[in-house]
């Protein structure tokens, strides 16, 4: 079906709405007065992915990821191109040559081909960033470059699933095992590092599993204010290298 963009009150708006295999995926343009600034969200179905109000998670990935990185001339992907924060975070990083970012729902890259998002141009316009679309979980087991298999990355990093215990689709599950791991850090160069954002508090058993494959494994704890509870939440980014032998 196509995009509406039909105003539903003076305070709300529906960018864009769409069927997907997921389900129904929305872009929402509200005015928060908490805030006072309109404030961008997306749906799947009756679920919230997605808010420019909290966003200080979705930067620290790629912050936090890249810190770990050494060099210059960084190739990185990103899994989940969403409202582009992640992606914008590491466009800012000036040792990165090359982003490709990887997304399942081609209306979420249309939205920022198209500008309906005020800050989608930084990473729609900059010639370091090439955004495609597939299925991160499958382009694990090929690559995450079509253009060239094989290819080895210095970060990948990863904002999709809730957490690794709660994700969007059935399928995604073999990959937050040793085995789904095993194959991601094939596509590293090594030394290179792969970081995963989760809504969820650390997750023990992941970490060991993550602990299987990679060195200097953690999961790091991101606070940020949240506005609309009043209170402070948290969102927990987990990082590890491929070992360098």
């Amino acid at each position: 079906m196509a995009d509406t963009g039909r105003r539903m009150s003076l305070r709300f708006e529906e960018l864009a709405w769409r069927q997907t295999p997921m389900g129904e995926i929305s872009l929402r343009r509200r005015w928060d007065a908490t805030v006072d600034a309109d404030v961008y969200e997306v749906k799947l179905g009756d679920e919230f992915l997605m808010s420019s109000l909290f966003t200080v998670a979705e930067i620290e990935l790629a912050r936090l990821g890249l810190a770990e990185v050494v060099g210059d001339d960084l190739e990185v992907v990103v899994g989940g191109l969403g409202l582009g924060y992640t992606a914008r975070t590491v466009l800012e990083d000036p040792r990165v040559h090359e982003l490709i970012v990887v997304d399942a729902l081609d209306e979420v890259i249309s939205w920022h081909q198209r500008g309906l998002l005020p800050f989608a141009s930084a990473v729609v316009a900059d010639p370091r960033s090439r955004l495609h679309h597939g299925d991160f979980f499958a382009m694990n087991a090929t690559g995450f470059d079509p253009q060239q298999p094989g290819r080895q990355f210095h970060a990948v990093l990863l904002d999709v699933d809730h957490s690794p215990s709660h994700l969007l689709h059935p399928s995604h599950a073999p990959f937050y095992t040793a085995d789904g791991l095993r194959r991601l850090a094939d596509h590293l160069h090594p030394g290179g590092v792969f970081g995963l954002w989760s809504n969820d508090p650390p997750d023990d058993a992941f970490t060991a599993v993550m602990a299987e494959v990679f060195d200097g494994v953690r999961a790091q704890v991101v606070t940020f204010a949240n506005p609309l509870q009043r209170r402070t939440s948290t969102n927990t980014i987990y990082l590890g290298r491929r070992p360098s032998a």
